[in-house]
């Protein structure tokens, strides 16, 4: 079977929320579970829309709090393929919050994710390579090797952290 390349902004997805009191703690930010919910739900889209195939979430990297999420936020979570290796996937997510009084729109959280698509049988298998395009795409996809590489060291040092 022949996998072939797909542009980013195929996998690009996109979901949008509006922020109640439920959703928010005691100092009325939202729950940061609660976002990394949407960003992996998101996310996990985003992989499955580029593979064609089931995905499951193997890490979460460079989770960033940068801003809050108030009540009354309208919050778009937004995330799309950077790179791939063989069957795993980087994904790129970003949350945006936008205030409803002004239309501001500020960065809150940012991440990166990696997924393993697989076959019939749940067993990882080859994706399809990203092709980015846009300036956002290249220099994350550019920059996606290194990320890559930081992982499988963390990979690496926890094995033999469970064999001490």
């Amino acid at each position: 079977m022949r996998i072939e390349s797909k542009p980013a902004s195929e996998s690009r997805t996109t979901m949008t929320q509006l922020i109640f009191p439920g959703d928010t703690n005691m100092h009325g930010t939202m729950f940061g579970g609660k976002v990394m919910e949407y960003m992996d739900k998101t996310a996990a889209i985003a992989g499955m829309r580029h593979s064609g195939m089931l995905v499951v979430t193997a890490s979460t990297d460079s989770l960033d709090f940068v801003g809050p999420i108030r009540v009354g936020d309208i919050i778009e979570v937004v995330a799309y393929v950077t790179w791939t290796h063989n069957s795993s996937m980087e994904v790129f997510v970003k949350v945006q919050s936008e205030q409803i009084g002004t239309g501001e729109k500020t960065t809150a959280v940012t991440a990166f994710f990696s997924f393993v698509g697989l076959n019939e049988e749940g067993k990882p298998t080859r994706v399809p390579k990203v092709i980015p395009q846009t300036d956002e795409e290249v220099r994350l996809h550019a920059s996606a090797p290194a990320r890559y590489e930081l992982r499988m060291k963390r990979k690496q040092e926890r094995a033999e952290n469970r064999g001490s």
